[in-house]
C-alpha cells in the first residue's frame, strides 16, 4: 500500500475561494512536472543507445518528444498526479477534475488512507477494457464521511475505475467497473479499511461481466443517505432492518409461498422493492410489483397500502440488498406485519446460485449496460407492437430521461420515444420550423400514479398466478 498522510493536528486548514482554487491548480501543476520527470530517461543511458532518441519511458512506451509524454500522463494518470498532489497537502478541486469526476468530497479532502501499490501491476493489466462491474454497500458509522469520500475518489481515479459512490455518515454504497486487476485492488483497500475491516467480507461484493466501459465516469460525493428512501436515518435506521435470508433460505420460502398462493391459502407476501422499470423486464414468479417510479416513493406506497400488509409474513428482496435494509426498517416501524425477512445479498447472489431458479427474465443495473442475463426469459414486450423484448434504450426525445422498450423492428420505423407525447414533442425539434423547445412533461409520467394502491382482496391470489 501507498501511504498517504493526513495533515498533522494543528495545522491550518486550507483556504477557500479563489486563493484554495489556485493553491490546487499549481499542486496539480507542480504533481505533473514531478510525475514526468520521474519517467526521464537517464542521459547515461540515452548516450549509450547512440543518440537524445527516447527521453521518457511510461507504461512500457517510449516518447522522444515532451508533447508526447504531456498527452501521454494527462489521459493516463490523471489519478497518479492528483494523488501526489493530495500528497503534498493541496487536494485537487473536488467539485471536478482534468478526467471529469464528480463528488462533493468538501470539509476533509486530504486523503488520510493508504492507496493500493501498483507498481507490480502493468499498466495494460491495469486498464484492460475487459473487467467487471462490482457492486457493494456496508452500513456502518462513518464519523467523517467527507474523509472517506476523499479516500474513495484517490482510489478510483489511482485505480482507473469509474462508477458511483456514495458516502454517508451512515455508510457506504457504490457501484464501480475497471479491470479485473483493479478492480482486486479495490475489493483489497476496501476491506483493509479500519472502517470496513471487521464487518465487510468478500463475499459481500457482487460481481458481473463488464469494465470501466459501463459509467460514463467517476462520480463520488457525500449525502444524507447512501440509498435515497428520503426518510432521516435517524428516525429509520438500518439497524431495525429485518431478518436476512441466504439465497438458499429464500429460495425455499418461496417455493413454498408459491405452492400455497397456488391454493389460495398463502399468508405471505413476495415484495418487490425496486422501481417498475426495474420489474419489468425480471422479478420473481408472484411478486407483488409495486407500480412506483423512485424507492423514494416507497415510504408512501407502505403507508397508503397498510391493510396489505396487516399480519402478513414479507418476503423483500432487491437488487443487491440495499434497498431492503431501509426498506424493511421502514415495514417495521409500522407494527403491522407478522414477520418482516429480506433476501440477503439481493437478486446478485441468488442468480449465483440459482440461475434457473424462480426469479425470471432479466436483472436491471444502474449504468449503461442497463440489464445483464442469468436465464434465456423474456418476461416484457415492445412499447409499440407488443412483441417480446426488454432491451432498454432511452427515450429519443432530448428532454426526457425515461427508458422504452421499443423492438428493432419499430426502432427502424422511427418509433424510439417513450410514448406519443416525446415522440411527437421530438419531431418537432428536429423540424427547422419550430424552435420552440416543449414542456419536460409525458404520458409516462403524467398517467403514473405516484403512489399506487392496491386492491387488497385480489392482490395475493394475483401475484400467486404471476
Amino acid at each position: 500500500m501507498v501511504p498517504l498522510e493526513a495533515p498533522a493536528a494543528g495545522s491550518a486548514a486550507p483556504p477557500d475561494g479563489a486563493a484554495a482554487r489556485k493553491q490546487r491548480a499549481l499542486a496539480r501543476r507542480k504533481a505533473f512536472s514531478l510525475f514526468v520527470k520521474a519517467k526521464e530517461v537517464p542521459v547515461a543511458a540515452r548516450c549509450a543507445a547512440g543518440g537524445e532518441g527516447v527521453r521518457w519511458r511510461c507504461c512500457r512506451q517510449g516518447f522522444e518528444e515532451l508533447s508526447g509524454i504531456h498527452r501521454h500522463v494527462a489521459l493516463q494518470h490523471g489519478g497518479d498526479v492528483g494523488q501526489r498532489a493530495a500528497a503534498e497537502g493541496s487536494p485537487v478541486d473536488p467539485a471536478g477534475s482534468a478526467d471529469g469526476t464528480q463528488g462533493r468530497c468538501r470539509g476533509a479532502p486530504e486523503v488520510a488512507w493508504a492507496l493500493p501499490d501498483t507498481s507490480r501491476v502493468g499498466h495494460d493489466d491495469l486498464t484492460s477494457k475487459v473487467g467487471e462491474v462490482l457492486l457493494y454497500y456496508c452500513y456502518c458509522e462513518v464519523k467523517d464521511p467527507e474523509e472517506l469520500c476523499a479516500w474513495q475518489k484517490a482510489l478510483c481515479q489511482h485505480l482507473h475505475l469509474t462508477g458511483k459512490v456514495r458516502v454517508a455518515s451512515e455508510g457506504i454504497n457504490g457501484t464501480v467497473g475497471g479491470s479485473k486487476a483493479a478492480t482486486n485492488l479495490y475489493i483489497e483497500a476496501v476491506l483493509s479499511h479500519p472502517l470496513f475491516k471487521d464487518i465487510l467480507c468478500q463475499e459481500d461484493f457482487k460481481s458481473s461481466a463488464g469494465g470501466a466501459h459501463c459509467f460514463t465516469d467517476l462520480r463520488v460525493g457525500v449525502f444524507k443517505e447512501i440509498v435515497p428512501m428520503g426518510i432521516d436515518p435517524k428516525i429509520v435506521s438500518y439497524k431495525e432492518t429485518g431478518i436476512h435470508l441466504s439465497p438458499q433460505e429464500f429460495h425455499k420460502e418461496v417455493e413454498h409461498y408459491l405452492s400455497q398462493a397456488s391454493l389460495g391459502q398463502s399468508d405471505t407476501i413476495l415484495l418487490d422493492c425496486r422501481n417498475f422499470y426495474e420489474s419489468k423486464i425480471g422479478h420473481f414468479q408472484g411478486c407483488l410489483a409495486p407500480d412506483i417510479r423512485k424507492f423514494s416513493y416507497f415510504p408512501s406506497y407502505v403507508d397508503e397500502n397498510l391493510k396489505l400488509f396487516k399480519d402478513k409474513r414479507v418476503l423483500m428482496y432487491c437488487t443487491g440488498g440495499i434497498r431492503c435494509e431501509r426498506g424493511s426498517a421502514y415495514l417495521r416501524s409500522k407494527a403491522v406485519c407478522r414477520e418482516v425477512y429480506q433476501l440477503k445479498g439481493g437478486i446478485h447472489k441468488y442468480l449465483e446460485e440459482f440461475p434457473d431458479g424462480f426469479y425470471r427474465g432479466k436483472l436491471f443495473v444502474f449504468d449503461d449496460r442497463y440489464a445483464i442475463c442469468s436465464n434465456e426469459d423474456i418476461i416484457s414486450a415492445c412499447r409499440y407492437c407488443g412483441a417480446l423484448w426488454d432491451q432498454y434504450k432511452l427515450c429519443s426525445s432530448q428532454h426526457c430521461r425515461q427508458l422504452v422498450l421499443a423492438c428493432p423492428s419499430c426502432r427502424n420505423k422511427g418509433l424510439t420515444a417513450c410514448c406519443p407525447v416525446c415522440q411527437e414533442k421530438e419531431l418537432k425539434l428536429t423540424s427547422r420550423a419550430s424552435r420552440q423547445i416543449p414542456k419536460e412533461e409525458c404520458d409516462c409520467t403524467r398517467r403514473r400514479l405516484r403512489v399506487p394502491i392496491e386492491d387488497v382482496s385480489q392482490t395475493t391470489l394475483v401475484a400467486g398466478k404471476n
